[in-house]
């Protein structure tokens, strides 16, 4: 792919992830965004997993700078795009890519909970001191580690299945041919 076709994917990912920032709900001192998940498995599958997680930073950041999300948005977004992009280049070698991107998009959850939530709530709430969080923490690690995930696990998994629903059509209406195995 030609690095300026690169540029205008990054661009868009990037603005859709703007636009539609004002869809997220609260979970803790974080705000769930879904459609990050979404980009984020959009983004890895069409570009690969470093830019995916260049399109999460700069959305971040955006995001961040805006107040539309927290310093969450970092380790809640970056990881789900390395993992997907990761696991789609693997499964490729082995399998058609109309297969391949089938399975790597449900990996998105591990890089979001797996990796980032297990990050936020161990290093990044006592960093910045958020207080709901370690309050959790304090009580039963265990306990505030299943609550402050599964806030997490929900919206990587709604943005799982809007980014299935959205490649499967794009597939099915050989609009995105590389996906054809």
């Amino acid at each position: 792919m030609r690095i300026s076709v690169k540029i205008a994917l990054i661009a868009s990912y990037t603005a859709l992830g703007i636009v539609l920032s004002p869809l997220w709900f609260p979970v803790l001192g974080s705000k769930a965004f879904p459609f990050q998940h979404m980009i984020n498995i959009l983004s890895a599958i069409t570009l690969g997993p470093l830019y995916a997680a260049l399109v999460a930073v700069f959305v971040g950041i955006i995001r961040y700078s805006l107040g539309l999300g927290t310093i969450y948005a970092f380790p809640g977004g970056i990881p789900g795009g390395l993992v997907v992009g990761t696991f789609y280049i693997l499964l490729r070698r082995y399998i058609p890519p109309s297969k391949a991107w089938k399975i790597s998009a449900f990996t998105e959850p591990i890089g979001t909970v797996l990796i980032g939530a297990l990050t936020s709530y161990f290093l990044i709430a006592p960093l910045i001191g958020d207080e709901r969080t370690l309050a959790l923490a304090s009580e039963n690690i265990f306990t505030g580690l299943l609550i402050f995930s599964t806030g997490w696990f929900i919206s990587s998994f709604i943005g799982v299945l809007v980014a299935f629903t959205t490649l499967y059509f794009l597939e099915v209406s050989r609009y995105i041919r590389f996906l054809e195995g």
